[in-house]
């Protein structure tokens, strides 16, 4: 999988850009603010609809503009295909070839992409949300459907929260019909992320001995705030959920909030039977971070039949030189990749060979 031409139209701070892609390494090179990661995210936003920085479309549109334009040619196994993307005060429209996509989840899984950003070291230490933004994003690329039911079941618990705020003489009548609502969205959900980690763990722990020379096992688990076991019929598992939610039914209202489902799910890792976040050193659990980065190159090879492109967001200079080399093998030669820096002193010399610079100057770009 290639991006072959990249054009933006009002893109943040890029009035207007055409970048023609190496089908090998790409490096944006320039100082802070100039649009380098303005460029990475148009394509992770073409990719997947949304922005791994902001939930506001607004902000994605250039300053005093109506609208931003995301336009691609990309190569695929199958052919090439030409994607368009325009955003606006009125939402998402979208074409592939020319033909307008009435469902936005009919465009996504078009273009697959790998973002490693420096906030992605923060996998294991950081927020249960930075996990949770990690398995949503990926399994919304290789099954659309999941983009589907995640923003059903993101109304949803706003809408039980809302619930609770104005909740009227009616008000145990629908909460349980928000609580039917929200168990079976958020039953298909767990179901996808469990499958999804499940497969995960294996291409993780594979990478992870790799890297460390085989004296580190990894494993991966997914932490449900409903556990369903390895119960895989969806009636069962909606009717527990159900009862879960009836257990504290009395708790959310003393606490005007929604408490369980996917929005409070986590992932666990441990090292060699060992939690990383408690007793992982910071290099293990950077090892760990890489380690599952590299795995969704694998994963999503595995389900769609080719490899993503990778999108490294200034995060080279975060690693020291020897997981800097074990990413570098991975990608080169196989693996489209665009990478930002400020400077190629902080890259690995072997990673510049054959690469193709761009500098990035107040939003346009200089080859």
């Amino acid at each position: 999988m290639l991006i072959k031409t990249l054009t933006l139209e009002h893109f943040r701070n890029i009035d207007h850009l055409r970048l023609d892609a190496s089908p090998g390494v790409n490096i944006l090179i320039g100082e802070n603010a100039q649009g380098k990661t303005n460029i990475l995210e148009s394509m992770f936003v073409l990719a997947l609809m949304r922005s791994h920085r902001t939930h506001k479309d607004r902000e994605l549109v250039g300053w005093d503009r109506e609208r931003a334009v995301i336009d691609a040619e990309i190569s695929r196994k199958l052919g090439d295909l030409r994607l368009h993307l325009v955003i606006s005060g009125q939402g998402k429209k979208a074409r592939i070839n020319g033909l307008e996509q009435k469902k936005l989840s009919q465009f996504v899984g078009a273009l697959n992409v790998v973002m490693f950003a420096p906030e992605d070291l923060e996998i294991v230490k950081g927020s249960p949300g930075i996990r949770r933004r990690f398995m949503d994003m990926e399994i919304a690329q290789v099954h659309p459907s999941y983009l589907h039911h995640l923003q059903q079941y993101q109304r949803i618990v706003a809408q039980k929260n809302n619930h609770f705020r104005n909740a009227g003489a009616a008000g145990d009548l629908m909460l349980d019909v928000w609580n039917e609502q929200l168990a079976r969205a958020g039953v298909k959900i767990i179901r996808m992320r469990q499958h999804f980690i499940t497969k995960l763990q294996g291409w993780a722990d594979q990478i992870h001995r790799g890297i460390t020379g085989g004296r580190e096992q990894l494993t991966v688990t997914y932490r449900p705030s409903v556990d369903f076991g390895d119960e895989e019929d969806e009636t069962v598992l909606f009717d527990r959920f159900m009862v879960k939610l009836s257990q504290i039914k009395e708790q959310e209202i003393r606490r005007g909030a929604c408490l369980i489902g996917p929005h409070r799910d986590d992932l666990s890792f441990a090292v060699n039977g060992k939690d990383a976040y408690a007793f992982g050193s910071q290099g293990q659990q950077r090892t760990v971070s890489l380690s599952l980065k590299l795995a969704e190159l694998e994963l999503i090879r595995s389900e769609v039949g080719e490899y993503p492109i990778l999108l490294l967001d200034d995060v080279l200079s975060e690693l020291d030189r020897l997981r800097q080399s074990q990413l570098i093998e991975t990608f080169r030669g196989k693996v489209q990749t665009f990478i930002t820096t400020t400077s190629i002193d902080s890259i690995e010399a072997a990673s510049l060979k054959d690469a193709r610079m761009f500098r990035v100057q107040a939003g346009r770009v200089i080859e």
